[in-house]
Order: structure tokens, then sequence, then C-alpha cells
């Protein structure tokens, strides 16, 4: 089915056409006519499957449709958006500026770490789609610096982060002051108790739509772990990336220090890498996550806190030099690799103090992760093989 067919407008299906949208992803063909019918929704689908275009493209053709002929009054907004953090802010908001460069619709990221002033002159003179983070957001609300009784749509975008990040008072304020009537999306990448819970605060009556995690939608990811002594992984890292003939490489690592430490280690060894935390300015992690994108830097190292706010279309590796403590965290940080059909990497090192963490995460894919083993550097703490509470659905009685 391609996107014509779901009830888009011919600029909105040429802009992504010329864009390389040859045709919707699971979750795109199931949620755009949903959005469109104005009812709301629930939808939970793993990461890389396109969940952005599945509530922007609608949301365009809507405020199109509606307001051709309405000007928007000063500091109101149309469509609010609330992300967890400051990069998927600037990703979605960036994705809301290619979808309509053949329409009249304004838009801006708000985001917290910045100096405030340019957001509220920016406001002044209305705004068709917000895309914010929650403190940010309130903090403007709090001094008039927007209203919201021009709202239509409420967009809660990786709720499940946001509730991770604690966020969940700051959600309730604001949707306290938001109108009553309006339509609500809430898009996760996994629907747990807690989303669930926020959702029947949130939504009624929604429509909820489940990309199943199968085969069929499972992004193209290869994945592998190397067993390794904690005081040997930034060696091997140096190994790999010179042996393997890497040329690109999105670093997961737990702590901001780390990451500094990591990236004066790799470049003593020759190699030039870069690193993104919560201790860097926000400008600073938007230039380097902008020469990352365009091959200026090769090697980004980044904590957790970047996890869902990196969208680069081909990058083609993941590696976990830290393991995450959360499944679910997992999931999300390979995500970054293998999107949109193209085939991506997914690296993990593993010391024996990861063995709960590996045997969790394990048993969330339902399989054991490939092992490779490399002679130079030999384990002496040896990671046992995890042993899977896992029953094929055609076994069980």
């Amino acid at each position: 089915m391609p996107f014509s067919k779901l009830g888009l407008s011919d600029p909105i299906v040429n802009t992504i056409t010329d864009l390389g949208y040859n045709k919707p992803t699971a979750i795109q063909k199931q949620a755009i006519p949903v959005v469109l019918s104005g009812r709301d929704i629930i939808a939970g689908a793993q990461t890389g499957t396109g969940k952005t275009a599945s509530f922007v493209l609608p949301i365009l053709q809507m405020l199109t449709v509606k307001y051709s002929e309405h000007k928007l009054r000063g500091k109101r907004i149309r469509a609010l958006i609330l992300t967890p953090t400051r990069e998927l802010a600037v990703q979605v908001e960036a994705s809301i500026v290619k979808y309509s460069e053949l329409l009249n619709i304004s838009s801006m990221a708000m985001y917290g770490g910045i100096d405030a002033q340019p957001q509220k002159q920016r406001l002044i003179w209305g705004i068709d789609i917000l895309v914010a983070t929650p403190g940010r957001l309130l903090d403007m609300a709090h001094q008039r610096a927007l209203h919201f009784d021009e709202l239509d749509v409420l967009v809660l975008d990786e709720a499940d982060r946001m509730l991770d990040m604690g966020f969940i008072d700051d959600i309730n304020k604001i949707i306290e002051r938001l109108p009553k009537e309006r339509q609500n999306l809430l898009f996760s990448a996994t629907l747990s108790d807690d989303v669930r819970a926020l959702a029947n605060r949130t939504i009624n009556n929604a429509k909820e739509i489940l990309i199943a995690d199968n085969q069929a939608n499972k992004p193209n990811i290869t994945q592998w772990l190397v067993t390794v002594d904690k005081g040997n992984k930034s060696s091997l890292l140096s190994y790999l990336i010179k042996e393997q003939q890497w040329q690109q490489a999105l670093i997961f690592i737990e702590t901001k220090h780390g990451a500094a430490k990591l990236v004066s280690q790799l470049e003593k060894r020759g190699i030039a890498a870069e690193s993104i935390h919560s201790g860097r300015t926000q400008a600073v992690r938007e230039q380097i996550l902008n020469d990352f994108k365009v091959g200026k830097v090769k090697f980004l190292v980044a904590t957790g806190i970047a996890a869902r706010g990196i969208d680069i279309g081909e990058l083609t590796r993941v590696i976990n030099y830290d393991l995450p403590d959360q499944a679910d965290d997992y999931i999300h940080r390979i995500g970054r690799t293998g999107r949109a059909g193209a085939s991506g990497e997914a690296i993990s090192f593993v010391a024996k103090d990861n063995f709960r963490n590996l045997c969790a995460i394990e048993s969330r894919l339902g399989h054991i992760i490939e092992r490779k083993e490399f002679t130079d550097f030999p384990v002496k703490k040896v990671v046992p093989i995890s042993i899977l509470n896992f029953i094929p659905k055609n076994k069980r009685s």
C-alpha cells in the first residue's frame, strides 16, 4: 500500500517520496488512517519502525486542512509533542521541517540547557507544532509565555522513556493545563504497565495499535558479543576498530567520566573520537552530533541519555561498551542501527560482572547472542553461558 492510499495530501506524499519514503512501515500503515480519523491512539512499536512519521504526517495533514485560512494567535500552539530528551526533540522537529517543506506550517523544538529568551521570543508569534521536553514547557507555561487554549493534538512520544526518566509529575501538570477536548496520541517502544496506567489517565476509548515483535518487523541487525575483562575493554575496542577496519560506530557507555576517559584512550592509540553526555553544553552536543551524522566524526561515545535521541539513517554499527542494566535499554540502543530496512551490527562487551544483565537481555531477545573470541584478548574471569527461561510457542504444552 503506497502513502497516497492512506489519506495524505499530494504535497505531503510528493515530499516524502522525494525523501525516499517508498511505502509505509507497519506502524505507519496502521496509525496514519486512525490519526486522520480523529481518534485517540495508544501505539507500541519497537525502535526504528518509523513511529515519528506515524504521527507527524497525519498531524500536518489535519492542520493544513483545518487551518488553511485561520491565522494562529500569538503564544498559541495547535499541536504539542512531548519528548523525553533534547536530542529527540531536535530530531522530531527536524522531521517536521522536512515533511512540511511544501506546507505553510511552523514548528519549533523547545528544551532546557540553553537560553530561554530566544524560545520565548519565537513563541510570541504562535507556532503550529511545538516539540518540547516537559521541564522547559512547564517553565514557559508558568511564565505565561504560551497558552494551550487552541491546542488540538497532544503527542506523548517515547512514553516509556519519559516515565523511566521520572517525568510523570511534570506530564500530569502539563495535561491539567490542556483543553479537555483534544486528540491524544501515545507512542512507545514498550507498552509496560506504567505506560498503560498513564494512557488510562490521559486517553479515553483509544484505538490500540501494537506492532508485534516478530521476525518480519525486526530491523536487520547482526548481534554478537565479546567477553572481556574490564581492564582490557578500551584496548579491545581499539583493536577491533583497526583490525576490522571499522569506519563508523556509536559507542554507548554508562558515565560521562567514562566517556571522556575512553575518548582520551582512543586518541592515544591514533583513533579520533568525540563524546556527548549531560556534562557538555547543548550547543556542543548538537554540533558533535551533526558532525557525526555527516561523517566528520567517525566514532561517537555517548551515555545512555542519548540512546533515543540519535537518528542516523545509515548508521552501520552500535557498540555496548558498557552493557546496560535494563534489557529494554539494550533494545533501544541497538535500534539506532538497522533502520528503515538497512542492515546494521550491534556488538557488546561483556565482563563477568555483567552476567545477570546478559541473562536478562538474552531472555528478552529469546535467544543466546553469538559470542566471538579474539586470541589477543584471553579472558581471566570467564562469563558463563546464560540459561534462558524461554520456551518457543510451538513447543509449549
